[in-house]
């Protein structure tokens, strides 16, 4: 309840797949993630609603519609909300340069931060060559990606039986894999290159579901990661600094936090 009466008030938030209408999505975590904060503008920085997933079959329980709503309520609060649709969420870009309700949709923007530096703000399939060129190649990773999820469900609920915290396979993986790792350094050298192209100093992007900041490619580099292993977001605060939110982590030393205060609460009861 805090959380919505004491909001951290925010400049920009920059958050992307989502992935609403699948069993991965941690919409739990996400709305409580909505709840911590407010923002004057909000950037959905695609593969927000998996067409893909709900095209074979429906899923979207009231978590998914609550997130949704909650977006919503944020933008009749005053709030911009500019939606750069993904892979994913492909079906929109056939309305690319209109505005749904306050909801803006495009293919790309340039986000100008407080200290005045321009950044590319773009899902990132674009430059994704198994997406653009092999799109049944992309749909069969789909799948292999929904299987590591379903695993990594099953593995979880033993954790947290445990008494441990989330652990990703599929975030594992990546970082481990040769060719993964070498796939996500390409993505992020083109997706700077096209930042530079616009003359930007940065570009946000999302799409690999790996959250990170760095300057690498002589230009800022940020991606959002997601809310399917990961659960980040990116903020800019109003003196232009961004910083990347795991909330997981988050959520983590509140509960330590509290676990070491209880201890003197019960002795200051008794």
């Amino acid at each position: 309840m805090a959380q919505d009466e004491n909001p951290i008030r925010v400049r920009t938030l920059f958050l992307s797949d989502l992935h609403l209408g699948t069993r991965g999505c941690q919409a739990g975590a996400l709305l409580d993630f909505l709840k911590a904060y407010d923002a004057d503008t909000i950037y959905l920085v695609g593969d927000i609603v998996d067409g893909w997933k709900l095209k074979s079959g429906w899923y979207w329980p009231q978590a998914h519609n609550d997130v949704a709503q909650k977006l919503l309520r944020k933008v009749r609060k005053g709030a911009r909300l500019v939606y750069l649709p993904g892979n994913h969420d492909e079906f929109l870009r056939d309305y690319l340069g209109i505005n749904l309700g306050g909801i803006e949709l495009a293919d790309y923007a340039l986000h100008e931060a407080a200290d005045g530096k321009r950044y590319l703000v773009i899902h990132g399939d674009q430059f994704d060559l198994v997406v653009r060129h092999a799109r049944w190649l992309a749909l069969l990773g789909d799948g292999a990606y929904t299987a590591a999820l379903f695993v990594n469900t099953y593995l979880n609920m033993v954790r947290r039986r445990l008494g441990l915290t989330y652990w990703s396979l599929s975030s594992w993986a990546k970082l481990r894999v040769k060719n993964a790792v070498n796939y996500i350094s390409r993505f992020e050298e083109l997706l700077a290159a096209e930042a530079e192209r616009h003359e930007a100093d940065g570009v946000i992007c999302g799409h690999i579901h790996h959250a990170v900041m760095h300057d690498q490619f002589g230009v800022a580099y940020v991606n959002t990661g997601d809310w399917v292993e990961s659960c980040t977001a990116v903020v800019e605060h109003y003196d232009g600094s961004f910083q990347l939110v795991r909330w997981t982590d988050v959520q983590l030393e509140k509960a330590a936090e509290q676990n070491a205060a209880a201890p003197k609460l019960s002795e200051k009861a008794a």
